[in-house]
Parts: structure tokens; C-alpha cells; sequence
């Protein structure tokens, strides 16, 4: 230990000698004077005497989280050395170091308990606002219930009282009609009397003459005619256009009434409407919808196609209420929610995520016994590869994805359709943020993790650094109290494979894995390509019963009937069971990756679905497209002019045009835009060259080629045709071509500065600076900018340089010089000015 004199110590503590020496002795330190020596535990005791002197509790000693132990080892090696025409021997001392850091599990374990205890804190939080939300829901809906039964009172006590009234009033009507009945009645009874007593007089008898003289004659309607002669009967023959008087009782109420309240409307939308039927079930003029849709941001002609969401928008802005329709009763029928029937265990699907080159596909290799990874171009994954494999152990199916950071949407479909998932990670390496991202997706899917870590076989190898590193991401190990298992392998030697083989046996024993053998196979879709011999083929992944040659299947917007089944070593099969991948043969067209196939029955049926589908999805891709043009109109008139790089992609499957699509049109920046004109899976053909000269694109081939008629057509017509094979290439080259297009960034460089020594008045020129140039060197022709106390007052030209009455073109660090300022004379002793260059620097991404 170091030891020093009570009077160096004083010295450092910053105190007199004397009074250190009391507090010494206070502390119980016996010291003789100023030149005696005190140790460190001396100088710990005196600290802690003083500590608990002002009140304060000797600290605790901390103990340490972490220990890092260092080793150092020492070899020596000979080395022959030519001297001349002689050879020597050399000895060379080689020290290795190794440092290995070890953490206290009782720090985890901490760590742990205050992250569990923030997660249940967090969880309580979230309970209670859902429990907050759903009892304000419920006073909500109680009280829109209560107000509709009012509604409906208020309504059924309305009909009520118009009921009444109607009752009432027809009532009267009846009783005014019987009067009427009555006095006519009576009038015909009188009018018999006398025509009666008429006859007595004149001497006739009763019953005869009464045709000739027009008494009780029949009238068109079976009535009596009363009161009529026989000459105004006569007459009234002959007169054309005879007419009836009807006496008719008018009321002084009219039939329709205007109403008081706006009418509202439960209109029912479809997936995709016309404009013109939108304003027919809302029972308005298609001009005053337009002029609502024009107040929206919507630009649209009365045949315009409306998607559904514009549609209901539109709809609840004029005040109707909107229901949508969900226009899937064919899907229905066909598409089976739940398969029943016995269940039977089934192999695992094993899907292997990680970072790029961290070996999955190499792993993947040794099991299979094959070579997948040097077939691959530049040695990277780029397609979902489906494998069944036989192992000792037991059946699996492997899932291997591409780890490049593109294919995030392959990665997290093999995470939706797989039992379990090993994540890859290269001991050399560690956590990668593709590894990162592999978690998540597998967290997201709710699968288990099973972590192999790879390329144990090197000699920088460090396993324990891959367990801290996952432990901070909530990946922990089983030997720290975690549930997931880490295996330690390596796919160049095989070292530890078949721990890893039995590690994943026995995750899918734990979560008895089974499917339904004996129902109509059911499945998704892994990936898709157009082949030029077979035209589309699919590879896909039973999920329940058997897939048999021969069965019509239905994918998206395609169906077909299996023509031909093959596994994955192109063999031909009969049948496909459950978590059993083949490549399919048949369909209509190359399907999504990731979409449903089911086996239908009735192929009409099938049709129907497909044609359906494609009909949706064609007026959803319209109604989007005229969106998205309408929308880049107006960010085009509001941002200015945009340039744009065109594109046409043609790639060999589904999921690396899907990977090239979203890689590509992430590259778009503030000035220039990259868009993906058009893509397709297959090779490039004539079509797509036209369409690429139309839009003026680029037309990218990966791992595809242009047909003879495409070449001939792109050489004719000097257009720009390109093709990979590694998606990296893509990428790079893409963002070259945006950076040719980006306006070439201005950068200004100070080239010299002079100091105003004093000020000279000229009657020609003005104020003349005399200045002493300090730094670099000043130009004439230059640029500059006067500083006064570091503050820009004046940024010009100059008008003059000179050196001893010579007009000179530079002068330069040292010199002395007059300098006259253009258009500014407010120079003054003091200033400074500073002369710069603008340089016009390219820009890259």
C-alpha cells in the first residue's frame, strides 16, 4: 500500500497541518508530527470518524455486479531470419490476452422482478382503463337505448293520436254520407207521391205510360232518374258527350304533406359503388353528391368508382346513416372456418430465422445432407425454401427464410405458419438487428424459440456473450430460469445437431401438435413463380386433411385442379398430408404468398370465387389508383415539381417481387420518387418493354431473362434493361441512379481572411480598406463578406484589390493590400473580411 506523510496528505486535503493532526488524534490515530507516515486504512478510519462526526453513516462497500477476469499467457516462437547468405534463428515472445466478463445472476434476477413488477403495474394500468372504457361504453349504450325507447314511445303515441284522427274524421264523413242518403231517399219517395197523384188526375192508370214520360227511368249507373220530361229526355238522347253530374263532398285537406324534418336514410354500400347509384339510394341529385365530394378532396365524374370507406364518409357527411355490406356470401359457402373430424399428431413446422451469414441455410444443409446455400446467388437466402425431412430423431418440416433486411415480409409470413422457430445466431456475431426483428415476428405469432448458436467451431467464439446480449432482449436461457432452450451447434462439423434435433422433438411434444386427417385439405401458400415449362406453380403447406392429384383447389384469385404434385427434391407424389409442403401444378395463376388454398368440390363453384375475387380486387385497385393520382396532383401542386425514377419489375417468385417492391420504393426521398410502374412473377416479355418505353422505366430482371422479341425490341429502342441475382445489387444501383437525379448540394469554402487595419477615402472608389491579409489568401473575383465583432454586417463582391497602387488578382497570408467593397463604405478599423468559394458538391443517398 502507499504510504505518505501527514504533511503531503494536509497538502492534498487542502487543510493546515495542525488541524489535520487533531483530527487524527481525535479519530484515535496516534501521530508524532508532521513527517510520520499514514496508510490507507489510516486515512479510511479518519474518513469514517469524520463521516459519522457530521452525521452520515460510513458508506457501504458495493459489491461489484460484474467481475472481468484477464488472463495473459506467454509462448514463444523461432523464426528464421536470412542474413545474407546465412540463416538465423529468431526467438519471438507472442502474449496472448484473454478477458472474460462474468454478471451476477443476482443482478438479472433483479432486474427480472423490477421489469415483472413494471409489467404488472403496466397490465393493472391497462385493465382499469379498459374497465373505465367498457363501463363508459355501457352508460353510453344505456343511454342511446333509453333515448330510443323514448323515441319509439314518442312515435307510437303519434301513430296513435293520427289514428284517432283518421278514425274520427272518417266516421263524420260516414255519418255525413248516410244524411246524404237519407234526403235523397226521402226526395224519391216524394217525387213517387206526386208523380202518383199527377197520374190519378189525369186519368191514368198506375204502372203504364212511365217509359214515355221519363219517371223512374234507369240511369247509367242503375239509378233512377227523377223529375225528367219526356222531351228534355229526348233531347238528352240526342246530345253527344252525355255527361252524369256527381256530387262529389271536398274537404279542405290536400294529400301530401311537405315534411318538417330532414328525411334520413339507411343506405346500404357495397364494396365499390358508383357515383350515380350512391345518389339514387340517397334519393339526391348526382351534382350535389359531386359538389360533397369535391368539398372532400375528391375529384370524381358521375361514373366514377367510390371504394367503400369514401362511400360511407360521403354518406355521413350528408347526414344518412351508412351500412356497409360485406359482399362475401360465395366465400362462404366455400371457405371452411373450423375443420372437424379426429385428430392426429402431425410433425412440427420448424420455420429457421436469423441475421444474414449467420448460417441458417448451412444448418439447414447438414441436416438434409444437401448443398441449398451455394445453389443460392451470392450466398444468400432469397426465396422461403419448404423441406420435409426424415430425421433419427423423428419427421420435420423446415421452413429456411431469407435474413437480409428486404425480406421482412417473408420472414414474418414463415413466422405465421410455423409450430416453432429456431432462431440462428452466429456465436462470432451476436444480436443483429435482423435477429432483432426475427423475435418480434416470432413474439408476434406466438411461438416458441428455440435458439441454436451457430459457429460454436471458431476460435473467436463467444456463446456466453450471445446469452447476455438475447437476456437483455427477454430471450432467457433455461440455465438462468428462462423457458427457452439454447443449443450450442455448429453447421460446418455437425457438432451439436442432434441436441438441437432433440431439443425441437421435444418442444413439439409439449405442445401436441395434431391435425384433422379425414376432411378436405385446407392450406397455405408458401410461395409462387411462373415457370416457362410448367406455366404457374405454388408451393404449398398442408395444414389439415391430405391434398390428392387430381383435387380442385382454390387460392386467392386463382383455382385449377392439381395436375402434378412434387416434394421438395422434385420427386412426383400422389398425396400431401398434414405439415407436408409440395409444389403444385395446375393453378390458373401464380397466387399470393400467403394466401388460403381449399378444396372445393364443384369446380363451377371455384370459378365463381376466383372471377368474383378478381373482379373485387380489379375495382379496388382502380378506386385506389384514381386516389393516389388525385393525391399526387395536389402534393404535386402544393410541393412543386418532383422527380421520378420509373420502374418495371419482373422477378422469378411472389415473394421476391414483394421484397424488390417495398426495398425499392422505401428508396424515394423529398426530391426524387421511385415508383414500381409495374411487377410481375416470370420473364420479360414484349409487353412489359412497351409499357417501360411508355413510361420512360427501367425494366430490372431478377433471376429472370427478356425473351427474343423483348431484346430485339430494348435494342431497337435503346432501352435500359438490367438483371440480378442478388438483391443487394438491385438496391445499390437503384440508389446510384437517385443520386445522379438529386440536385448537386452548394458548399461554401472561407479561402482566406483579411484584417481592416485603417480606412482610406478615395473620391473615385469610396472608402478603402487597408487591410493586413491574416489567413489564406484573397481573390478578386471572389466572394466575401465583412465581420464585425464575429457578426456578418454586409455579404458582396469586391470592386478592387490592390498592392502598392497595382491592381493584382490575389494576394495572399502576410501581405498587405487595399481593398474596396461594392455597393458598402461603412468599413471600419477593426472589421474583418472573409473571402469564400461556392462549390457545387454531387449528393448521394
Amino acid at each position: 500500500m502507499a504510504e505518505v506523510t501527514v504533511k503531503q496528505f494536509a497538502e492534498v486535503v487542502g487543510i493546515p497541518v495542525d488541524k489535520l493532526i487533531s483530527q487524527l488524534g481525535d479519530a484515535g490515530i496516534s501521530v508524532g508530527g508532521a513527517d510520520d507516515t499514514i496508510t490507507d486504512d489510516e486515512k479510511m478510519e479518519l474518513l469514517t470518524y469524520l463521516r459519522r462526526s457530521h452525521g452520515k453513516q460510513a458508506a457501504p462497500v458495493a459489491e461489484p455486479k460484474k467481475i472481468t477476469l484477464k488472463r495473459k499467457m506467454h509462448s514463444e516462437l523461432k523464426v528464421s531470419v536470412s542474413q545474407g547468405r546465412q540463416t538465423a534463428t529468431k526467438t519471438v515472445t507472442v502474449e496472448v490476452r484473454k478477458k472474460r466478463t462474468y454478471v451476477k445472476r443476482s443482478a438479472v434476477l433483479e432486474e427480472e422482478a423490477r421489469r415483472a413488477e413494471e409489467e404488472a403495474a403496466r397490465r393493472a394500468r391497462e385493465e382499469a382503463a379498459q374497465e373505465e372504457a367498457r363501463r363508459a361504453l355501457e352508460e353510453k349504450r344505456k343511454a342511446k337505448e333509453a333515448e330510443a325507447r323514448a323515441a319509439e314511445e314518442e312515435e307510437a303515441r303519434r301513430r296513435a293520436e293520427e289514428e284517432a284522427a283518421r278514425r274520427q274524421e272518417l266516421e263524420k264523413r260516414l255519418a255525413e254520407e248516410k244524411a246524404r242518403l237519407a234526403a235523397e231517399e226521402e226526395a224519391k219517395r216524394k217525387a213517387e207521391q206526386e208523380a202518383a197523384a199527377q197520374r190519378e188526375q189525369a186519368g191514368r192508370k198506375p204502372g203504364k205510360g212511365r217509359r214515355d214520360e221519363g219517371e223512374g227511368r234507369k240511369g247509367r249507373y242503375g239509378r233512377e232518374e227523377l223529375h225528367v220530361a219526356a222531351d228534355k229526355s229526348g233531347r238528352r238522347r240526342k246530345k253527344k258527350g252525355r255527361t252524369r253530374d256527381v256530387s262529389l263532398q271536398a274537404t279542405e285537406r290536400h294529400g301530401f304533406a311537405k315534411p318538417t324534418a330532414p328525411v334520413v336514410r339507411e343506405v346500404a354500400i357495397p364494396e365499390t359503388i358508383k357515383v350515380s347509384e350512391l345518389a339514387q339510394k340517397m334519393s339526391i341529385k348526382a351534382a350535389e353528391l359531386i359538389k360533397e365530394l369535391m368539398k372532400l378532396g375528391i375529384m370524381a365524374t358521375i361514373n366514377e368508382v367510390l371504394d367503400q370507406e369514401t362511400a360511407v364518409l360521403v354518406v355521413e357527411e350528408l347526414g344518412h346513416k351508412a351500412k356497409p355490406l360485406k359482399e362475401n356470401e360465395l366465400e362462404e359457402d366455400l371457405v371452411v372456418t373450423e375443420v372437424e373430424g379426429e385428430k392426429v399428431p402431425r410433425p412440427p413446422v420448424v420455420t429457421i430465422m436469423g441475421h444474414v451469414d449467420h448460417g441458417k441455410t448451412s444448418l439447414l444443409d447438414y441436416i438434409r445432407r444437401a448443398k441449398v446455400a451455394a445453389g443460392e446467388a451470392g450466398g444468400i437466402t432469397q426465396h422461403i425454401g419448404a423441406y420435409h425431412v426424415d430425421t433419427p430423431k423423428g419427421t420435420v418440416t423446415f421452413l429456411d427464410t431469407p435474413g437480409h433486411a428486404a425480406f421482412t415480409a417473408m420472414r414474418a409470413r414463415g413466422a405465421q405458419v410455423t409450430d416453432i422457430v429456431v432462431l440462428v445466431v452466429a456465436a462470432d456475431d451476436g444480436v443483429m438487428p435482423q435477429t432483432e426483428e426475427a423475435i418480434q415476428h416470432a413474439k408476434a405469432a406466438g411461438v416458441p424459440l428455440v435458439v441454436a448458436v451457430n459457429k460454436i467451431d471458431k476460435p473467436e467464439a463467444d456463446p456466453d456473450r450471445v446469452k447476455n446480449e438475447l437476456a437483455q432482449r427477454e430471450v432467457i436461457p433455461e440455465d438462468w430460469g428462462g423457458d427457452t432452450q439454447f443449443v450450442h451447434v455448429s453447421a460446418k462439423t455437425g457438432e451439436g445437431v442432434d441436441e438441437l434435433l432433440d431439443a425441437i422433438l421435444l418442444q413439439s411434444e409439449v405442445m401436441e401438435l395434431t391435425a384433422v386427417k379425414d376432411c378436405p385439405a385446407t392450406g397455405v401458400i408458401i410461395e409462387s413463380s411462373l415457370d416457362k415449362g410448367r406455366g404457374p406453380v405454388a408451393t404449398v403447406l398442408v395444414r389439415n386433411g391430405v391434398l390428392h392429384k387430381g383435387d380442385i383447389i382454390l387460392s386467392g384469385r386463382e383455382y385449377g385442379r392439381v395436375r402434378a404434385m412434387f416434394d421438395e427434391n422434385g420427386k412426383p407424389i400422389e398425396e400431401a398430408g398434414p405439415a407436408m409442403p409440395a409444389l403444385v401444378l395446375g393453378l390458373s395463376g401464380t397466387p399470393n404468398a400467403g394466401d388460403e388454398v381449399v378444396v372445393v368440390n364443384d369446380e363451377r363453384k371455384a370459378r365463381e370465387v376466383a372471377l368474383f375475387r378478381q373482379g373485387k380486387y380489379r375495382d379496388h385497385r382502380l378506386a385506389r389508383q384514381k386516389q393516389a393520382k388525385l393525391e399526387e396532383m395536389f402534393s404535386q401542386m402544393t410541393e412543386g415539381e418532383v422527380a421520378e425514377l420509373n420502374l418495371v419489375v419482373k422477378a422469378d417468385v411472389q415473394g421476391s417481387l414483394e421484397a424488390l417492391r417495398d426495398a425499392l420504393t422505401k428508396l424515394s426521398t423529398d426530391e426524387v420518387r421511385v415508383k414500381v410502374v409495374a411487377g410481375g412473377v416470370g420473364g420479360i416479355t414484349e409487353s412489359d418493354v412497351n409499357l417501360a418505353l411508355a413510361s420512360k422505366a427501367i425494366v430490372i430482371g431478377f433471376n429472370v431473362r427478356a425473351d427474343a422479341a423483348a431484346r430485339r425490341l430494348a435494342e431497337e429502342q435503346g432501352l435500359d434493361l438490367r438483371y440480378y441475382s442478388v438483391i443487394y445489387n438491385v438496391i445499390d444501383d437503384v440508389k446510384q441512379a437517385i443520386s445522379g437525379m438529386l440536385s448537386p448540394e452548394v458548399r461554401e469554402e472561407i479561402i482566406g481572411l483579411a484584417e481592416v487595419r485603417d480606412v482610406f477615402r478615395s473620391s473615385k472608389l469610396g472608402a478603402i480598406a487597408g487591410c493586413m491579409v491574416v489567413e489564406g489568401v484573397v481573390r478578386r473575383n471572389a466572394p466575401i463578406r465583412v465581420l464585425r465583432d464575429n457578426v456578418v454586417i454586409f455579404e458582396g463582391e469586391l470592386e478592387s484589390l490592390r498592392r502598392h497602387k497595382d491592381d493584382v488578382n490575389e494576394v495572399r497570408a502576410g501581405t498587405e493590400c487595399g481593398i474596396g467593397v461594392k455597393d458598402y463604405n461603412d468599413v471600419k478599423a477593426g472589421d474583418q473580411i472573409e473571402v469564400f468559394e461556392r462549390k457545387e458538391v454531387a449528393r448521394t443517398l
